[in-house]
Formats: C-alpha cells, structure tokens, sequence
C-alpha cells in the first residue's frame, strides 16, 4: 500500500476468470452489473449497492458474465476486521461511493487521500456495536504461527497484526477469550513446544534456541518449575 488508508479505484470486471489472494484487505462495492465471487469457496453475488470485505490472505475467484463496474479499496486499514461483509448503512454507502466513482476522475480530487476513511466510516456500524461483528480470532491459527517465530522477540503488535486487531483490542481480546495477558498466553505457548521438543529428543541448547529462551539454563529452570507442579 502507498498509503496507511489504502488506495480506491474504479473497475470493471468481464467474462474473463480471474482468481488471487492478496496481503491486505480488500473491499468491493457493486455500482453496476452483478460480480460473481467466491472467496474461500463461497460463493456470493455483488449487484449495485452490494459489497464484500475479503481479509488478506483469502483467495476470491471473480467473473461478471454481462460486465460488472465496482469501487475498489485496496488497505491495509485494520478497521475493516470489525466491519460486517455488507455495508451497516447500505445506502449512504452507495451515495458514497457513486460520488467517490465521479471524484476518482478529477486529478486533484482530495477523495483519493479521505475517501478510504469516508467509506470505512459509512460501512461499518456505528458505535459500541460495531464489535459484535468483529471477526473470531483463530487461536489454532495463531498458536501455530507463534510456535514456528518464537526464536524471534516476538511484541504484542506483531501477533496482533497476524489477526487484523490494533494491539490494545487484542490485548483485550486475549484476556477475555483466554484469561491470560498475551505475555502470559505467549510464555505458555513458548513452554509447551519447549516440552514437546525435549520430549521428541531434541538437545537442551537447541530447545533453547528454538523456543526464544535466553539460555539452556533458563528453559531447564523452567520445565523444572513445570515439572514440579
């Protein structure tokens, strides 16, 4: 992305196949004609004043038999991971982005630095309620990319990243689904692929080195702490 709010255009899609994933979101928004889509093998239609929020790393399969013509935002925003996958507020969208289709033409038009905060704000819901509709956080997902970094000095941002969250809501977010802080949630995940790495044989040093302990003899002291319990 050029820029933190994203980038919007406008497209046209055809007969033609197309299918990709992408590292950012990506929203779409029907102007006119319908867009078949499947993302992640389901599948959905997107008519005028229809939309669809597709999460990076979704793959989305797209054609328009008869012509389709949406605005597109491509961001890297991460309040799109709260939003619903229809617009809250369908109509002040769609005026939206029918003016922002207009504005994208005129060269110094300011809705190509705003209009990407413009719709985020008309899309999701508004208020307190806006996080019923935020999406569940896959803790297997997130334990087994935490077990293949742990060598790293993993933050609170980097793991809040990985599931589209700013690192206070997930910070909030792990002690409510789990009970622990992320530090603890983190030291957890750090001593159980400790355990089953010594368990599988592996050295004590390169446990060590693999887990993001500080020496072989921090993490003996810390099964030892494990084992006696």
């Amino acid at each position: 992305m050029t820029a933190p709010q994203g980038s919007l255009s406008l497209r046209q899609y055809g007969a033609s196949h197309g299918s990709h994933a992408h590292t950012h979101f990506q929203i779409l928004l029907g102007l006119d004609g319908v867009l078949e889509l499947e993302v992640q093998g389901r599948g959905q239609r997107i008519g005028t004043g229809q939309g669809c929020v597709i999460t990076p790393g979704e793959r989305h399969d797209f054609e328009a038999r008869s012509g389709s013509r949406c605005l597109v935002l491509d961001t890297d925003q991460t309040g799109w991971a709260a939003c619903p996958v229809q617009p809250a507020r369908p109509a002040q969208t769609l005026a939206l982005a029918h003016y922002l289709a207009q504005a994208l033409a005129q060269p110094a038009s300011l809705a190509r630095h705003y209009g990407p905060l413009l719709l985020l704000d008309a899309w999701r819901v508004p208020g307190p309620a806006s996080r019923r509709h935020e999406r569940p956080i896959d803790w297997d997902q997130l334990t087994h990319w935490t077990r293949q970094h742990l060598h790293e000095a993993l933050s609170v941002a980097q793991l809040a990243q990985q599931v589209f969250l700013s690192p206070s809501r997930f910070a909030e977010r792990c002690r409510d689904e789990t009970g622990l802080s992320v530090m603890q949630w983190l030291r957890g995940q750090r001593l159980a692929l400790a355990v089953q790495l010594r368990d599988g044989g592996l050295s004590v040093a390169e446990t060590a080195q693999r887990c993001g302990y500080q020496s072989p003899s921090a993490l003996t002291a810390a099964l030892r702490r494990v084992r006696s319990h």
